[in-house]
């Protein structure tokens, strides 16, 4: 493929919902253009979940060895972080997944340009793009999906100088290879509190600020207890509504001023201060869309404070034949979330030119699952219990813990519970929530459940394996009926 061909789609950004619209639009047969100013994976795998997790593992191993070893018969001795290898390792990790996608992409025979890629005029079925970096050329497209994604949001006031004060891009900087004696990070929300965790694991004195009156503040009121209660037993100091005032590098530290977030903005000035310093700063408090320089307003794309502005049912902009998805739309801001979205977006573009055999897709965000790589692990999906009372619902809740599961007794891991809201009178699952041992991994079996209408019967009588961690999604669609085995209780 060259320059010169016409291509049916152009994506513009390779992160998690770029490079999958690359390779599921070739996979139709369509001639694709992926243009990428970085390395292909996006945020997600170099700079957010792949990193992250790489060293969450670590830390999850060394918390296992030191507070686990010596019960399960495993003597050991002078066991110590080394901080470096970690990220060593998780530099490792992330080249090699790299590689993997690029390879992908090769096999796929999408053509891959490097550069900055925006939208120079054309119209639909006949889009014109200008690279510009180590490819500088123009091309033509029938369709373009916009996937730019987002950036870590830079508050003035908190003074990003990306030596002391961070970003979450910069504290996974390949090159970061310094452990913190004190950490201090704004925000304790998921990004917060998964780095919070590691580097609470890996050494570091973890203080964090939350202008919340609760961390995670999305989560169940049991889960946010009960992650606040580990936090508090790992030594982590959780400051809830503090408004965050200024943040300043000392020199050999930093400095950050917070009052009360409950304190009027006409008063702060005469509210009381308080000061919190550390070694390093890190500045967890969202994200900002990355639209710049794309010329949404000359093609007549329609934007709200950098957000791409599309149809939520088919991804499609204002302007005809371009499509936008991922974060840059301001949706639900999750790689997993991005995959879904490039399948509709690819549908619908392919589907409007013809001749791939493609049906049109209707975008569906009714079950999206949610994680938050924490130790121990959190999964959510669908409303929360004190959601479905607002709305008037009538609802049974069906509560199990790891505790009373043999599986998770016999790994150690008998932290946590599981929950799953019901509507009463038509047994319908309204969501599930679970703080313990591969949370992430069991809301899956939840949310294809909801995602294809079965009811909280249908997991009961559905014959799981024994013993496994997944039994305790059976118990606990067993206790909304008050008919879970191995839980004192009585039928509702």
């Amino acid at each position: 493929m060259s320059k010169n061909d016409v291509f049916d789609i152009c994506i513009l950004g390779g992160g998690p919902g770029g490079y999958h619209a690359a390779i599921r639009s070739a996979q139709y047969g369509a001639k694709v253009a992926l243009v990428e100013k970085d390395k292909v994976g996006g945020t997600c795998l170099n700079r957010g979940c792949i990193p992250t997790k790489a060293l969450y593992a670590s830390a999850k191993l060394l918390e296992d060895i030191l507070e686990k070893g010596s019960s399960f018969g495993i003597e050991v001795s002078d066991i110590k972080p080394n901080f470096s290898k970690a990220v060593e390792r998780k530099n490792k990790v992330v080249e090699e997944l790299v590689s993997g996608v690029e390879s992908l992409l090769k096999q796929n025979k999408v053509s891959l340009f490097h550069g900055f890629g925006s939208l120079v005029g054309g119209q639909d079925l006949n889009f014109k793009i200008k690279i510009e970096g180590n490819d500088n050329t123009e091309i033509t497209s029938k369709k373009v999906i916009i996937a730019t994604g987002s950036a870590p949001a830079m508050i003035p006031a908190f003074n990003i100088d990306h030596e002391r004060i961070l970003t979450s891009d910069d504290i996974l900087d390949p090159n970061f290879k310094v452990l913190p004696k004190k950490l201090l990070i704004i925000g304790a929300g998921v990004i917060g509190c998964e780095f919070g965790n590691i580097f609470r694991r890996m050494g570091s004195e973890v203080e964090m600020l939350e202008y919340l009156p609760t961390p995670i503040a999305t989560e169940e009121k049991l889960i946010i207890r009960q992650i606040t209660k580990k936090f508090e037993s790992m030594g982590i100091k959780i400051h809830v509504s503090q408004n965050v005032l200024n943040v300043e590098n000392t020199g050999n530290g930093v400095k950050a001023t917070t009052c009360s977030a409950d304190i009027p903005r006409d008063q702060i000035d005469s509210a009381e201060k308080t000061e919190f310093t550390a070694d390093y700063c890190l500045v967890s408090i969202g994200r900002q869309r990355v639209s710049q320089g794309l010329n949404c307003e000359k093609m007549g794309i329609k934007t709200n404070r950098g957000q791409i502005v599309v149809d939520l049912k088919t991804l499609e902009t204002d302007c005809k034949g371009i499509y936008a998805i991922g974060d840059v739309t301001g949706g639900i801001m999750l790689a997993h979330v991005a995959y879904y979205e490039a399948n509709v977006a690819v549908a619908n573009a392919l589907a409007s030119i013809g001749n791939f055999g493609v049906d049109p897709m209707v975008a569906d965000y009714s079950v999206v699952p949610a994680t938050i790589f924490t130790s121990p692990e959190i999964g959510s999906v669908g409303i929360r219990e004190k959601a479905a009372k607002e709305k008037g619902i009538k609802t049974f809740v069906g509560r199990f813990g790891y505790a009373s599961l043999g599986k998770a007794k016999c790994m150690g891991e008998e932290e946590g519970f599981m929950m799953i809201i019901a509507d009463a009178n038509t047994d319908e699952i309204l969501g599930a929530s679970c703080i313990g041992a591969e949370a992430p991994e069991l809301i899956a079996e939840v949310a294809l459940a909801m995602r294809n209408g079965l009811k909280v019967h249908d997991i009961s009588k559905t014959i799981h394996s024994h013993p496994t961690i997944s039994e305790i999604v059976q118990e606990t669609a067993e206790d909304v009926h008050g008919m879970a085995i191995h839980k004192k209780g009585r039928r509702r």
